[in-house]
C-alpha cells in the first residue's frame, strides 16, 4: 500500500492564489460582459527589457551553432552571472560568487530551502504572510495540526497598525526565522537598525534568519537596506533570497537567486557546526539541473547601463501605480499603508468588513479584483491587498470605480 505524506492533509485549503483564482473565474463565467481588472497576484505587466531580449536571442542562436552549444550548465549557475551579482548587488559587502546559487525564482528557493533543516526546528513567521512560508513547513511536519486559524507548532509574529506592520522578537525562542522586506502582504520597511535587532537576536540563540528580498529594488528611501548583508554580523546568521521576476519583469522567464554564506551554520545532533552552503549546493546538485543558458544571459544583461536604465523606468511605472492607489484609497477614507517602497498596498476594509467578504463585493461591485488579507495568516483578517503592477490605464479605472461603487 501506497501511503502518503500526511502533512499534506494538515493544509488547510488550497494555495491562496489558486482559490482567488477560481473565485474569479466563476464571477467571470456567470458575467462574461463583466470587464474584471485584477489588482491581486503580484504579476507584472510591463513587457521584458528590451537589452534582456536582445541577450536571449543571442545566448538562442549560440544554441544553434556547434561552436557556441551549451548542454548542462553548472548547477549553482554560471560564473558570468555570480560574478555579475557579487560586482552590482553585494560590491563591498564581502559576498563571493560561490556564496550565489543561480535558480528559477525565490519562491522555489523560499519553499526548498527547509530541505536543510531537521524536523524538529522550531519556526517563526512574520504574520501576515507569504503563504509559501508556511504552506512548505505544513508539508515538512514542522507545524503541527491547524486549529482556530493557527498551526499549533508555529509561533506567529503579528504585524498589526499597532506595531506599524513590524513584527516584535518572540517570546518562544525560534530555529528559522522567515523575514520579508519590503514585506508582502503589506508593503512594511524596516531600517538597518531594526534589521540589526534582529540580527543580534538571532546570533544570541544561534538561529538563522531565512530573508526574502524580492522587492528590494522598489526601496527608495536611503535608510532602508536593500540587502541583509548591509547589517552588520548577518553573514553569520542569515540566508537571502532574491528575484528578477518583480525586479525585471521575469515572471514568466523565472530566475533568481539564493546567497548562503559560508560563514552560515547549522547544527547536527552533537552540536557540531555544519556548513550550510556546502549542504546547499549538495542539495542543488541532487535536486536541480540549473537554470537555462538563454534565462541567465538574460538575467546578465540587468546589469549592463541599458538594463539597468530600462528597469528603472519599469519600477517607476509601478511605483506610480502604487502611489495612485493610496491617493485613491485615501480620498474616499480608506486607511491604506505600504506603497512607498513597495509595488503593494496594504488597506483596511472599511466598517470591519471581513476581508474574504471585501472581496466578494470588490469583485461583484466594482469588477476589481484583490487578494484577502486572511489568506496570509490570522492577523491579515480585516485587510486587503491591491498590487500595482497592473497598466496605469487599467489601475486608474480601478480606482474610479472604487470612489464611485464604495464611496456611496
Amino acid at each position: 500500500m501506497i501511503k502518503i505524506n500526511e502533512n499534506f492533509e494538515k493544509i488547510e485549503a488550497s494555495y491562496l492564489f489558486s482559490t482567488v483564482a477560481k473565485k474569479v473565474a466563476e464571477f467571470q463565467k456567470n458575467n462574461p460582459d463583466k470587464k474584471i481588472i485584477k489588482l491581486g497576484i503580484g504579476d507584472v505587466t510591463r513587457p521584458l527589457p528590451k537589452v534582456c531580449i536582445n541577450a536571449m536571442k543571442k545566448a538562442a542562436d549560440e544554441m544553434g551553432d556547434a561552436a557556441t552549444f551549451r548542454g548542462y550548465g553548472p548547477e549553482q549557475g554560471y560564473g558570468f552571472l555570480r560574478n555579475a551579482i557579487v560586482e552590482n548587488e553585494y560590491k563591498g559587502l564581502g559576498i563571493e560568487a560561490d556564496e550565489i546559487f543561480v535558480s528559477d525564482g525565490a519562491k522555489c528557493d523560499c519553499g526548498n530551502i527547509v530541505d536543510l533543516f531537521a524536523k524538529d526546528n522550531k519556526v517563526a513567521v512574520a504574520d501576515p504572510v507569504y503563504p509559501v512560508y508556511v504552506d512548505t513547513n505544513v508539508m515538512a511536519g514542522r507545524t503541527g495540526n491547524y486549529k482556530d486559524g493557527k498551526y499549533e507548532g508555529l509561533i506567529y509574529m503579528p504585524m498589526t497598525e499597532e506595531n506599524n506592520f513590524k513584527p516584535e522578537l518572540p517570546k518562544e525562542v525560534p530555529d528559522i526565522i522567515y523575514l520579508c522586506f519590503p514585506n508582502n502582504p503589506t508593503g512594511a520597511v524596516l531600517t538597518k537598525e531594526e534589521l540589526k535587532v534582529w540580527v543580534d537576536y538571532a546570533k544570541e540563540n544561534k538561529s538563522i534568519i531565512l530573508f526574502d528580498a524580492a522587492y528590494c529594488a522598489f526601496i527608495s528611501e536611503p535608510n532602508i537596506p536593500k540587502s541583509i548583508y548591509e547589517v552588520e554580523g548577518a553573514k553569520d546568521v542569515a540566508i537571502e533570497f532574491k528575484s528578477y521576476s518583480k525586479t525585471a519583469g521575469f515572471t514568466g522567464v523565472r530566475c533568481g537567486y539564493a546567497v548562503i554564506p559560508k560563514t552560515v551554520y547549522g547544527y547536527d545532533d552533537e552540536g557540531k557546526k555544519v556548513e550550510l552552503n556546502k549542504l546547499w549546493n549538495r542539495r542543488t546538485c541532487t535536486k536541480f539541473n540549473g537554470t537555462p543558458y538563454i534565462t541567465q544571459r538574460g538575467a546578465e544583461a540587468i546589469y549592463t547601463k541599458e538594463g539597468q536604465k530600462e528597469i528603472k523606468e519599469n519600477i517607476n511605472y509601478y511605483k506610480e501605480n502604487a502611489k495612485i492607489i493610496l491617493e485613491g484609497l485615501k480620498e474616499i477614507g480608506i486607511k491604506a499603508y505600504g506603497g512607498v517602497n513597495s509595488p503593494y498596498v496594504w488597506l483596511k476594509t472599511p466598517n470591519n468588513m471581513k476581508s474574504w467578504d471585501f472581496f466578494d463585493m470588490l469583485l461583484e461591485k466594482a469588477n476589481i479584483v484583490g487578494t484577502p488579507g486572511e489568506g496570509f495568516g490570522p492577523s491579515g483578517e480585516g485587510y486587503f491587498r491591491l498590487t500595482a503592477f497592473g497598466t496605469k490605464e487599467n489601475t486608474i479605472e480601478a480606482m474610479e470605480r472604487i470612489k464611485e461603487k464604495l464611496n456611496k
